[in-house]
């Protein structure tokens, strides 16, 4: 696929180290130009450096790599408002929560992934990557790990965001449309109120079989 990074920190280095791996075509473009440059330079293969609105372009799918507060700014430098996105699988991993306490800054009610949704005109929208560290996705990809959980009203969106997902070594699972993407978030708030409180959050979860239905159930 040929991919668009908006971005150049640990998440976009991360995943794009995957996707080079995997054979994909990747463009990144970011405030800095340097960095942009410095970033390709690391993932290598045929990655370039280029504009934000020229990383959206053409693109199947763009990954929005980026600090909730540089969201808007960074889209605003892509053409988002103006419709470069219109049509294309967007992945959002951000995490718009108080650092160290895991309260989120998006108020009662929406959900980060609405607020993209709203300021990039026509984008597909997809909620996904935003629970584990970067260095997640650097590893060898092969045998399925992790469960990448995932939200998106588009089913073409939420199949290439899949195919992206495993690509890096991991298993997609769609929790639902879009306007459940704010629980999503609020897990991501979770993990991190109980990580900086000296708590594993994975102890704070119960295992719990997968259900599985009478229709499912092999005869």
């Amino acid at each position: 696929m040929r991919i668009g990074i908006l971005g150049t920190g640990t998440l976009a280095e991360g995943l794009g180290i995957g996707w080079v791996r995997a054979g994909h075509e990747l463009v990144v473009g970011g405030r800095s130009p340097a960095k942009a440059h410095a970033l390709a330079q690391r993932l290598g293969g045929a990655t370039r450096a280029v504009t934000p609105r020229e990383a959206v372009t053409e693109r199947d799918a763009v990954l929005l790599a980026v600090r909730w507060d540089g969201v808007e700014n960074i889209l605003r430098s892509a053409g988002a408002a103006e419709g470069t996105l219109d049509g294309t699988p967007l992945i959002d991993p951000t995490n718009a929560v108080e650092h160290g306490v895991g309260v989120l800054l998006t108020g009662p009610g929406g959900s980060a992934a609405q607020r993209i949704a709203e300021l990039a005109r026509g984008a597909r929208v997809v909620k996904a990557f935003h629970l584990f560290r970067a260095d997640e996705w650097t590893r060898s990809s092969g045998e399925a790990g992790v469960t990448v959980a995932m939200c998106g009203d588009d089913p073409e969106a939420l199949r290439i965001t899949g195919e992206l997902v495993r690509d890096v070594g991991a298993v997609p699972a769609v929790l639902g449309p879009l306007h459940r993407a704010r629980q999503l978030e609020e897990v991501a708030g979770f993990v991190i109120g109980l990580a900086f409180s000296g708590v594993d959050p994975g102890s704070a979860i119960p295992h719990v079989t997968p259900f599985v239905s009478a229709r499912e159930t092999p005869h």
